[in-house]
């Protein structure tokens, strides 16, 4: 049985880092405690905390829920979090017409990234469903 390796350790932990933001939440596609996380600065610093001990099995629960495939979630993530606003991690995904749209519009006025935010995890997990499928 192929190991389906989708998410990383390192880059999970390195995103615990700023985990009161909720980012390694989004990260593990937990998009509803990624915003309660960022909302509560990581529900006053204690669930922050906790997480430390948690992120393993985010990261299993990560792998075994999203297909791995030709795009990889770590490229889209770092992409989403350091360039979206240039629609980069859209490009990326081979979603040129809306990557260039978010070039020209900041990221749609920023909406777009909230978006993404929440639902890169399901992008990703499409288009390398659909590019198996091919």
């Amino acid at each position: 049985m192929q190991e389906n390796n989708t998410h990383s350790k390192i880059i999970g932990y390195l995103l615990w880092i700023f985990g009161f933001t909720g980012a390694h939440r989004f990260y593990y596609g937990k998009p509803v405690t990624g915003t309660i996380w960022f909302l509560t600065l990581g529900l006053f610093g204690i669930g922050w905390l906790i997480d430390l001990f948690l992120i393993p099995s985010m990261n299993r629960e990560s792998d075994l829920r999203f297909a791995s495939g030709e795009i990889d979630y770590n490229i889209a993530w770092l992409l989403l979090t350091f360039l979206g606003v240039f629609g980069v991690h859209r490009m990326y995904m081979g979603k040129w017409i809306t990557g260039i749209l978010y070039l020209c519009t900041f990221g749609f006025f920023l909406i777009g990234i909230l978006i993404d935010f929440w639902t890169l995890n399901d992008q990703v997990s499409l288009e390398n469903t659909k590019n198996k499928t091919v």
